[in-house]
């Protein structure tokens, strides 16, 4: 029995390996050229030049814009000690200490109803403006109480953000001056606004979608577009801690990945406080986590709270487990 022949009738030549790892060289196929061919052979100035370090454009970095009157400089750390809350004669949260360490995410996770987002608005004196609310306990922030007699309740919402479930940008007004409206709120002046107005859109991942149509509305942007928005909006001026509230609950999965990115980008330089029910999402962006939990006609309280991968993988309350793994919630 004969091998496989040529066209001229000679036996083929088997395959052999080259030193191109894996890949099979044939050695009767044609070679391309290579750089060793005349045709292919670079001039000695061409090779001289691949040779030099290609020059470096350096672009000048803006100088981040200054604020006047805004919150301090840097990240603060949130600590809660016997937060009790109640609306009318109900009690909502009974006794929660919980410890929200500076630039880090904070998740805070657990059934429907068991007072995760009124905790969350008890931290920045929201909790106190609905009607009939009232409360118990401390809330410090840096290690002062920002329930104290002497703390304004406008400063407090300052230096701790908020970032609500649903989207809220002003509709009708241009995206420039959506950035823009925390100042104006708030007080506050800048000495360079359209810098401000690109260094927050891109902390909040929106700057290179909207930066030449700035002069858009922003009810005009997509619903997780809108989300960045206001995230940028919030940072804009300058907040020591941010508060979001299931910030992705009405999104689409790729506009929750541009926001988890920013939230993970974000938690640098901020603390970040968040309210979620996904715990896939908790997983991917908190550094720690808070389980709630409310018994029938009992108030919220704090389960277990710990670094979040000891409390998805080990945590020490059973009913911790018991939600995190899907059984019930």
């Amino acid at each position: 029995m004969t091998g496989p022949q040529t066209s001229s009738g000679d036996p083929a030549r088997p395959a052999t390996r080259g030193q191109a790892g894996d890949r099979t060289i044939d050695p009767t196929a044609p070679h391309p050229p290579t750089a060793r061919d005349p045709a292919m052979s670079p001039s000695p100035a061409s090779s001289a030049q691949a040779l030099l370090p290609r020059p470096i454009h350096a672009v000048p970095e803006r100088p981040r814009p200054r604020l006047t009157g805004g919150a301090p400089e840097g990240a603060a750390s949130l600590e809660a000690r016997g937060v009790s809350a109640w609306f009318g004669e109900r009690k909502v949260l009974d006794r929660v200490d919980l410890r929200m360490p500076a630039r880090e995410v904070t998740a805070l996770i657990g059934p429907s109803g068991c007072g995760k987002s009124t905790f969350l608005r008890i931290l920045n004196r929201m909790h106190e403006l609905v009607p009939g609310s009232s409360l118990a306990g401390s809330v410090l922030l840096d290690g002062e109480d920002v329930y104290d007699q002497a703390a304004r309740p406008a400063r407090v919402r300052l230096r701790v953000g908020m970032v609500f479930q649903k989207p809220n940008p002003f509709p009708a007004m241009s995206i420039h001056d959506n950035v823009l409206a925390g100042l104006k709120l708030a007080g506050l002046d800048c000495d360079d606004r359209p810098g401000l107005v690109e260094h927050s859109l891109q902390r909040a991942g929106l700057w290179n979608e909207v930066k030449n149509r700035l002069g858009a509305p922003g009810g005009g942007l997509s619903g997780g577009q809108q989300q960045r928005l206001c995230i940028a909006r919030a940072l804009a001026v300058r907040p020591q801690v941010l508060l979001m509230d299931e910030p992705c609950s009405a999104l689409d999965p790729t506009s929750t990945r541009r926001v988890e990115e920013t939230i993970a980008e974000l938690g640098v330089d901020v603390t970040v406080v968040i309210v979620t029910h996904n715990m896939q999402q908790a997983q991917r962006v908190s550094d720690s986590c808070a389980f709630f939990l409310a018994a029938e006609d009992e108030p919220g309280r704090v389960i277990e709270s710990g670094p979040t991968t000891t409390m998805f993988s080990s945590p020490t309350d059973d009913r911790t487990m018991d939600y995190v793994s899907g059984r019930f919630g």
